[in-house]
């Protein structure tokens, strides 16, 4: 009874505090709200997509790609509730694949056949015990699918279909978000509390006309605290967690901000967070002439299309943000139909025409920020082009590794300077590996893909990069002879290291330059510089490689110092948890330096076609680009 009774107040307690929540926040009672369907898309709506559809034959392409998609889906079974580790969250994502593109399908065409196979998964997943309230991003994702498919299927769903669909929203999805044993997103600074609000505002705004006092406090916590992952995109647009996490935090953002100006005629002040907008900058700028990302963090090596850009492009009313989305939309890749936020593309292109997609006139993108990033490139339209990813940062950032100071590079239409990315988390936490410790003694750090042996930056007496260090950009330029940015590294070798600094540059639009400026402390230190590569590598001489792949040729040559020994590594891992990484191999040399000394090392990225072009006279890092960044 006593149970009973604590359950009963701690309920009316939560009322109460819905109740208050509700009357003092940005919704209020007075607030009006569309009828069904209100999420994204209104009511005669899709007429709008209808014109795209028949002036484009791009958006042709892609809805009709949706509707062969949804068609694949008729014939599955449901998803079941089968969990992988303490994840669900493989089945939420599938299941709102599904309901987004069923849905779609259905309001695009009224065939009946995708309405009754929606309602088949709805009733499906609502019966299921629970969404996984322990890892909440299942929850959210799971809230979403539901609610898009209750929303804009409301008209036709059966009585008792709807019931059980609105009931699943509220106590499966909605409730446990009430919680404290399940909402410590609503503190992060990361892509969970993007995505984990945008998942409980869908659900309330399914719900609205039932729970009205529960929506708006859940409504209107979402506003309060979705911009505390929003501040990380100041000052400049770069995203923390970078490319991968981009396309969930971020999406997840616009999908929140998208739905509720649609819903209420008004952003609450959220698309001008600072760097927000500016963010499709950084995006746009991450991928290379090869279509591959920079995928530094927890990222995967491939690039994709993202939905999300076409909103930024709208709301920058700017057009050649989508230049790299352009490139992957118009390709034939079925991949893109994997991507369950992939309706959400016709809705936010606003049938945008394809001839309307400009060359970019940047050829430079530097942002500050907790993980600040320069990218460069001599062309837009050359696959051959040189392209140039470089990173600051830190590893305490969410996600990150020990690859402060790593950088990738292309030319010749290949990666020829790569980073591994991520590894599947499953495949470690099966093995009983903590892998979100973000202190220096954190078990996440003995994974080899995330230590800084393995990326192209330094490693100083075999020594892990100091977790608590930050490197900001310190400088760059645009000039198109001298394209470079430089980074103050000495944080994160600490202990290791009094000073260090370095700077990458493409010089004369032919190659590539990367020079680290040192400094001991009162000892002996031993210098490791490293570049990981899939390329065939051969030691031509003692400060000079050969680095081949598909038929081309870059040349790896040491300027300084000149008595170096350039030398491979294996990259295959030494514990039984570890990825393998066929295919790759690590190049680079060791310098011991003495005690309380100053040195220098200058390496040369040469294509083949650029070796005469080759200028050895490097300047000191001062004398590059001064062009000054905020930092935050």
């Amino acid at each position: 009874m006593k149970i009973f009774h604590h359950l009963c107040n701690t309920l009316a307690l939560l009322l109460l505090t819905t109740f208050v929540a509700a009357q003092n926040g940005p919704i209020t009672a007075a607030t009006k709200l569309p009828a069904h369907p209100r999420l994204l898309l209104l009511a005669g709506e899709e007429e709008a997509i209808r014109k795209s559809i028949a002036a484009d034959k791009t958006w042709e392409k892609m809805h009709q790609a949706i509707i062969a998609e949804s068609n694949n889906i008729l014939n599955k079974p449901p998803v079941e509730r089968i969990q992988i580790g303490r994840r669900l969250l493989d089945k939420s994502r599938e299941a709102l694949r599904r309901l987004f593109f069923l849905s779609y399908t259905y309001r695009l065409t009224q065939q009946l056949k995708y309405l009754q196979r929606a309602e088949k998964e709805l009733l499906a997943i609502s019966a299921f015990s629970d969404w996984n309230p322990s890892h909440f991003l299942d929850v959210a994702e799971m809230t979403m699918a539901v609610a898009i498919g209750y929303d804009w299927l409301h008209k036709d769903l059966s009585a008792s279909a709807k019931t059980a669909i609105k009931e699943a929203i509220l106590k499966k999805g909605l409730e446990p978000s009430l919680d404290p044993k399940y909402n410590s997103w609503l503190k992060a600074t990361h892509n969970w509390n993007q995505v984990c609000n945008a998942g409980m505002a869908y659900g309330a705004l399914a719900i609205y006309e039932d729970q009205p006092e529960l929506a708006r406090n859940i409504i209107n916590r979402a506003i309060e605290t979705i911009v505390l992952p929003m501040h990380d995109y100041s000052p400049g647009g770069a995203y923390p967690e970078g490319y991968g996490y981009w396309g969930y935090g971020t999406s997840f953002n616009v999908m929140f901000n998208s739905a509720i100006e649609k819903a209420f005629g008004r952003d609450f002040g959220l698309n001008s967070q600072p760097g927000f907008l500016k963010t499709a900058g950084y995006l746009q700028n991450m991928t290379g002439p090869s279509g591959n990302a920079f995928n530094y963090s927890d990222a995967g090596t491939g690039g994709e299309l993202q939905p999300a850009m076409f909103w930024f492009a709208n709301k920058l009313k700017d057009p050649s943000v989508l230049w790299v989305e352009r490139s992957r939309l118009m390709s034939n890749e079925a991949s893109k139909l994997k991507d369950r936020l992939l309706p959400a593309i016709m809705i936010w292109s606003g049938g945008m025409d394809m001839k309307n997609i400009t060359v970019p006139k940047e050829k430079v993108w530097v942002g500050a920020g907790s993980v600040p990033v320069a990218l460069m490139r001599t062309s837009w339209t050359d696959p051959q082009a040189i392209y140039v990813g470089f990173k600051g940062g830190s590893p305490s950032v969410n996600h990150a590794h020990m690859d402060i100071g790593s950088f990738v590079m292309e030319a010749n239409g290949v990666r020829w300077a790569m980073d591994f990315g991520m590894q599947n988390y499953e495949s470690l936490e099966s093995k009983g590996i903590q892998i979100f410790g973000r202190n220096q003694e954190a078990q996440r750090w003995e994974v080899y893909r995330y230590a800084n042996q393995v990326h192209n930056t330094l490693t100083v007496n075999n020594e892990p990069q100091r977790v608590a260090g930050k490197a900001p950009i310190t400088g760059f330029s645009k000039v198109p002879a001298f394209m470079s940015a430089t980074t103050d590294i000495s944080e994160v070798y600490q202990g290791a290291l009094a000073k260090a600094n370095r700077g990458i540059a493409i010089v004369d639009q032919a190659y590539v330059v990367v020079r680290d400026e040192l400094e001991t402390l009162p000892r002996e230190s031993t210098v490791r510089w490293t570049l990981l590569t899939p390329a065939d590598v051969k030691i031509i001489g003692k400060n000079r490689a050969e680095l081949t792949r598909y038929g081309k040729k870059l040349f790896l040559q040491v300027q300084e110092p000149a008595n170096v020994t350039l030398q491979t590594w294996s990259t295959n891992p030494p514990r039984d948890y570890d990825a393998p990484n066929p295919g790759t191999v690590l190049v680079g040399f060791e310098v011991k330096m003495p005690a309380q000394a100053k040195g220098t090392l200058t390496v040369m990225l040469i294509p083949e076609n650029a070796e005469k072009k080759v200028n050895k006279k490097v300047p000191v890092l001062n004398k590059w680009g001064q062009t000054a960044i905020p930092v935050k």
